[in-house]
């Protein structure tokens, strides 16, 4: 009677033995699919030099995406706009003032002035949101609009 237990418990390992060695092999198999590699060594020496490919790449990908932030700072970003009758007698508000501000708070206000006889349009230069030039009351609001 022991000796049959013997003979299951000896087929038992033996199956999961031969289970585990076709799941080594169906690994194998997938690591060397398509490399045509002879052996280990040469696969293992393949990824790494694509390893270092990689690296490099992610390498310039960073330094690219470095000067890319530092580009978008500079841009304008902030936009917005204030309409305004500056005269009581011309009517709806036909006057504006628009700010371009980039992250810094440097930019440009533009503005220009509506009445029957002419239009006048400004541009003062802003640099951390102030300028050297006299900003009118509707400046100053789009200005602080813009940077917020």
């Amino acid at each position: 009677m022991s000796v049959n237990y013997v003979y299951i418990i000896g087929s038992v390992i033996i199956l999961i033995l031969a289970i585990w060695i076709f799941l080594i092999e169906l690994r194998l198999k997938k690591l060397f699919k398509g490399a045509k590699a002879k052996d280990l060594e040469s696969v293992m020496i393949s990824l790494g030099e694509e390893l270092e490919r990689l690296n490099i790449s992610q390498k310039e990908t960073e330094k690219y995406l470095e000067t890319v932030e530092r580009r978008l700072r500079k841009s304008i970003q902030n936009v917005n706009t204030i309409r305004f009758n500056p005269f009581a007698e011309s009517g709806p508000n036909q006057s504006f003032a628009i700010g371009f501000l980039n992250e810094q708070g440097d930019g440009v206000v533009i503005s220009s002035l509506y009445s029957r006889e002419k239009v006048s349009v400004y541009a003062k230069p802003i640099k951390a949101c102030k300028s050297e030039f006299t900003l009118s009351d509707e400046e100053k609001r789009v200005i602080e609009k813009t940077k917020s």
